[in-house]
């Protein structure tokens, strides 16, 4: 943890916006070397300038890439756009914009030159697919300039294709291959235009009045809910008053300014400021409000990831409220599919896997990723998909498709119907379960790993692990592989009746991460974790 975590930022953590975008125009990637290359994560692309590693030229190669691909995919609608408050985001939407137009694809932005969240614009590809007349027209598709949650001077680019949600591994290797060959090849194959005749959409508008189908909102206002709403300089920055005034609630903005220093935030836990608020560092100037509201919520920057704040329990740990909103969305959503599943991923918590039993649901436990939910949410199998990280979504009253991609305005919202419904807290209702089904202790650390070993554990076999016992209990699983959907888990959970372990290697960074729980208490949670380590390493050193 670093010294300033929680103090506010000062004028030396704050980034020169104008230094940042001059270096995302003059600044020419090298493709040959790995740090610059296109790289899409679980999230897009992501980079900053100043490091050429997200710059003018990656985001005409990509959104050439993107045209290119929808083009192989024979997807012929328009192409919903959208940006975050990150100082890289305009810059990169104009540039999108001229080739988009070069190339004569049909555009929507925002009709108020607005900034627009995530799940506003997966719902907006998501209602024009849906509906028969304007599905006629071609299949939409859409891009979310965002880094998400990251500091200010990243940028990110994400390519939503027409299932609404994140684009799969095999769409976002072929975009990204065919970006660095177009850098590669001097931007020769780029067309561009001057993005006039660009068309509009509101979606601010259709996001907003669609909530009541998903929401309960009288039982918010008949409760007198009182909500106070961050969106600590984020997208969702409009949409909160927006909600308030179309819905009638009692709810206070308590910070609606818009920074791209973002200097009003405190620092998290590495001495970063970074718009996480599932972070207790990150969050700690909006805790300061907690005991004026019953309900206190934050948005990351692009509005998917949410943070539950309560009077009587402080931030909420992710966790936590995901297995809160679970057992309450599966008792009071009378229309959803009697078999609909609860989707979780592997490195959530195991009181989900013990709620989901005690509902009589089946658990769908998938690999790191929201697109694995994506199927499921879109015909109804599954009315709820939720990661670890603070981000989820869920199913219409009716159990028919909401978004695709995580919704942190849906999840704020819900703690507010949670409150009026039960009358009580998440965090409330958290400490029932508890007392239902035991306190387990979750962390998640990293471990040293040289390249190599990362690459061999990304390729480790359950079966390659020796070990039958894991902090005194015998192994019940060794997973290489998500017991949901069989699909890779790029590295390995081990498990036992009390306790799990997973650990995967990082993207960016020489560590491995271990997620670690156990349900003996915290001091069986470090033997948990320090046995991992050794776990891992034997299974590497003979694999």
């Amino acid at each position: 943890m670093h010294e300033r975590a929680g103090t506010p930022a000062t004028e030396s953590d704050l980034i020169d916006v104008e230094a940042l975008v001059r270096a995302y125009y003059e600044k020419k990637p090298d493709v040959s070397i790995p740090g610059q290359r296109v790289a899409f994560g679980t999230s897009g692309h992501r980079g900053s300038a100043f490091t050429t590693s997200f710059n003018e030229h990656h985001i005409l190669a990509t959104t050439q890439a993107i045209v290119d691909y929808r083009t192989s995919q024979g997807i012929t609608g328009p192409l919903f756009i959208g940006a975050d408050t990150h100082a890289l985001s305009a810059p990169a939407q104009t540039t999108a914009l001229d080739v988009l137009v070069g190339n004569r694809v049909r555009v929507l932005a925002d009709q108020f030159d607005d900034y627009v969240p995530t799940p506003a614009l997966s719902h907006a590809i998501l209602k024009w697919n849906n509906d028969p007349v304007t599905r006629a027209e071609g299949e939409a598709d859409g891009i979310v300039i965002t880094p998400s949650h990251n500091p200010p001077q990243d940028g990110g680019f994400k390519y939503n294709p027409p299932h609404g949600g994140p684009a799969d591994s095999d769409a976002t290797s072929w975009i990204a291959n065919r970006a660095n060959e177009l850098i590669a090849g001097g931007l020769t194959e780029v067309n561009q235009a001057e993005p006039s005749g660009v068309e509009t959409y509101d979606f601010r508008g259709g996001y907003v009045d669609d909530l009541e189908n998903i929401i309960d909102f009288d039982a918010i206002r008949r409760a007198k809910i009182r909500i106070g709403a961050d969106p600590l300089g984020g997208a969702s920055v409009h949409y909160w008053a927006a909600i308030r005034d179309r819905y009638g609630l009692d709810l206070t903005v308590v910070n609606g300014l818009v920074d791209p220093t973002w200097s009003f935030m405190t620092l998290d836990w590495d001495g970063k400021i970074r718009m996480d608020p599932s972070s207790p560092s990150a969050m700690a100037s909006v805790l300061g409000h907690g005991d004026s509201f019953d309900i206190l919520t934050g948005n990351d920057a692009d509005a998917d990831r949410h943070g539950i704040v309560t009077p009587d329990g402080g931030l909420m740990n992710p966790n936590h409220y995901l297995a809160v909103a679970i057992e309450y969305l599966f008792s009071h959503r009378p229309n959803w599919r009697s078999d609909a599943a609860i989707g979780k991923t592997l490195v959530s918590s195991s009181m989900i896997d013990r709620v989901a039993s005690s509902l009589g649901r089946r658990l769908w436990e998938v690999p790191v990723g929201f697109k694995w939910f994506v199927p499921g949410l879109v015909d109804g199998s599954v009315g709820f998909g939720g990661e670890e990280s603070a981000g989820a979504s869920f199913l219409r009253f009716d159990g028919t498709v909401w978004t695709t991609d995580k919704d942190g305005i849906l999840l704020c919202l819900l703690a507010s119907e949670i409150r009026a419904v039960t009358g009580k807290s998440p965090s409330e209702l958290y400490a029932e379960l508890v007392d239902r089904f035991g306190d387990p202790a979750y962390e998640r650390t990293d471990a040293a790993a040289t390249p190599a070993q990362k690459a061999a554990l990304g390729r480790l076999d359950g079966d390659a692990i020796a070990a039958t016992e894991l902090a005194g209990e015998p192994i019940t699983a060794k997973l290489s592989h998500a017991p949901g959907n069989d699909a890779a888990i790029g590295g390995v959970k081990v498990e036992t009746a009390d306790a799990w372990f997973a650990a995967r290697p990082s993207g960016t960074e020489d560590v491995y991460k271990i997620y670690a729980e156990s349900f003996k208490g915290p001091d069986h949670l470090a033997r948990v974790q320090e046995e991992a380590k050794r776990v891992v390493s034997d299974a590497l050193a003979t694999g």
